[in-house]
Parts: structure tokens; sequence; C-alpha cells
């Protein structure tokens, strides 16, 4: 399960970064920082909801 959970973390994240930042940029948040912390948040919630699916699916 650590293969596939790391595996799914890889598309997770970066799916997660980016809807973080849409949201930051929609919402009027334009600078650097603001948009970084959109994205350390989604990277941060990738490894649960990837840990969720892994074991879902196994």
């Amino acid at each position: 399960m650590p293969r596939l959970m790391m595996i799914l973390f890889s598309m997770v994240s970066t799916t997660l970064m980016g809807v973080g930042v849409i949201i930051a940029l929609t919402t009027g948040f334009v600078t650097l920082k603001p948009i970084l912390l959109a994205a350390a948040i989604g990277f941060a919630l990738a490894l649960p909801v990837s840990w969720l699916i892994a074991k879902q699916l196994a």
C-alpha cells in the first residue's frame, strides 16, 4: 500500500495545490505569500487524502 499511496500522492498533491492556487487567485490574492500558502496547504492535505484513497483501493 505505501507504493500505491506515493503514486497517488504525486497526482493528488499537484491537483490540490492547483486548486488552492486557483482559489487564491480568483479571490483576489495575487501576491506571492498567499499563493505559496495555498500551494503548501494543498501539499499538506494531499498526504492524508492519498492514504485514504490508497486504503479504499487496496
